[in-house]
Parts: structure tokens; C-alpha cells; sequence
């Protein structure tokens, strides 16, 4: 029988850390995999965020970089800069890329860095105590909002991607999820074109992965994943942006 399901060699085999029901993992696999199938092992460049994901290199067999909270595209710009050859992304949450990082993402798009994004969108910061993030929803309730976000008092949850569609530097934007085995296959595929953009030299490619928190949003594994699907995609629709 033809085996058609293994161990990524881009993954390293130990313990997870996360939370259970966390999405994390699932997207460090995917990159995993994706890197494994373009055979870029050896020429890859990994940015690891501050967040949840802070040791994402501990995942990762393949070479990582660490960056000051919000920095990982200023890091990746001079990364790939110095080293062309090399395939550099970053791997950042929604407090990393969309809050103290909003000046280098907003820039390094501007500039068409040719940089591979993965933006992990789980709507809360994780790391830190489960605070209202810049993309958390309206009348969601988080450490920092405890009746739910406003409006009036916080504003909207922030689109970075269709803020990030205009620019002429951006290339490719794709928003996926996690919620379900086929959104899994639809993220893969998103992540696996976002790198090929960068080994084309076709510019800036960021793929938005909507992501589930059961720990911050008092929700089990499973109804994490319910909310995702039928909530959090209406403010954050799914598809191809760019």
C-alpha cells in the first residue's frame, strides 16, 4: 500500500506547548509540509514572532530568526536584503503584525518586499492574558473587554488585509481558516502559493489564517471551531483578496 501521509522533515517531532484546540500547530505543519514539497529546507528563513508563537523555531527544523516584538517584516526585509537567495517569511499573530507591527507591515507591503507572510488571526492577544486585540470582534468579550468590545469605546476590529490590498506593492492576499479538514487543504494551498510567489520574485504575499483560541475565548476545542465558521468569517470573509 502506498503510503501517502508522514512525518514533515521540516517538523521537528516533540511536545507541543500550545493550549489544547489551539490552531498554531496546525499551521506550523502546514508550513512544514509546504516547505518539505518545494524543496526549500536549505534555503528558508523562518521569522519568529513575539506571541504565542515566540518559540516557533523550538517546531521548525530549518533555520529561524527572532524579532523584536511587532519587527519581523523589518527583520525579513533585511534578511532577504542581504541574502536574496535565501526564501525568508514571517509567522506573526494579530497582535504582532496588526498592532505594535502595523508601521513595518504597512511598509514592507508598500515597498513590495518579495517576503512571504503568514498572519495568524485568532482575534485576541494569547501570549499576554487573552486582551482585546486590534482584530477582536465587536461584542466580543476579552480580558480588557469584559462586555464585550465597542464601537463607541474601542472602535472596529481592524481588516488588515483588505487595508493591505490597495498598495501596489502587494501581490497576493488570501484569507483562510482552520475551522474544518477542507479549510485545512484550502490554507495549505494558500500558504504553498504565497511561497512560490517569493521563489518567482513576484513581490509581497500574505496569507491570513483565521485561527481558534478556545482558551481566550472560553470555548471548547470544538465550539472554538463552530465560532470561527459561524461568526468570526462574517466579519473576516474568507476567500482571495488580492
Amino acid at each position: 500500500m502506498e503510503k501517502i501521509f508522514s512525518h514533515p522533515k521540516s517538523l521537528r517531532n516533540i511536545s507541543t506547548h500550545y493550549c489544547a484546540g489551539c490552531g498554531h500547530g496546525i499551521a506550523h505543519r502546514l508550513i512544514a509540509e509546504v516547505v518539505d514539497e518545494l524543496g526549500i529546507r536549505e534555503r528558508v528563513i523562518g521569522i519568529a514572532p513575539v506571541g504565542c508563537a515566540v518559540v516557533a523555531y523550538d517546531y521548525w527544523d530549518f533555520d529561524c530568526s527572532e524579532a523584536a516584538h511587532g519587527r519581523a517584516l523589518a527583520v525579513a526585509t533585511g534578511i532577504k536584503r542581504v541574502r536574496p537567495e535565501n526564501i525568508v517569511f514571517t509567522y506573526q499573530g494579530d497582535g504582532d503584525l496588526a498592532a505594535i507591527g502595523t508601521s513595518e507591515t504597512i511598509h514592507a507591503a508598500n515597498r513590495g518586499e518579495n517576503l512571504t507572510v503568514i498572519f495568524i488571526n485568532n482575534a485576541v492577544y494569547g501570549m499576554t492574558g487573552g486582551q482585546m486585540a486590534p482584530t477582536t470582534l465587536l461584542g466580543q468579550k476579552t480580558a480588557t473587554t469584559p462586555e464585550g468590545r465597542s464601537a463607541q469605546l474601542h472602535g472596529y476590529p481592524l481588516k488588515i488585509s483588505e487595508m493591505l490590498s490597495p498598495l501596489a506593492g502587494v501581490k497576493y492576499i488570501e484569507r483562510t481558516s482552520l475551522y474544518s479538514p477542507q479549510e485545512v487543504i484550502k490554507t495549505k494551498k494558500a500558504i504553498k502559493q504565497a511561497f512560490q510567489n517569493q521563489i518567482d520574485n513576484i513581490g509581497f504575499s500574505l496569507v491570513e489564517v483565521l485561527s481558534p483560541c478556545p482558551t481566550y475565548w472560553d470555548l471548547s476545542p470544538k465550539e472554538a471551531l463552530d465560532w470561527i465558521r459561524e461568526v468570526m468569517v462574517k466579519e473576516f470573509p474568507l476567500g482571495k483578496i488580492k
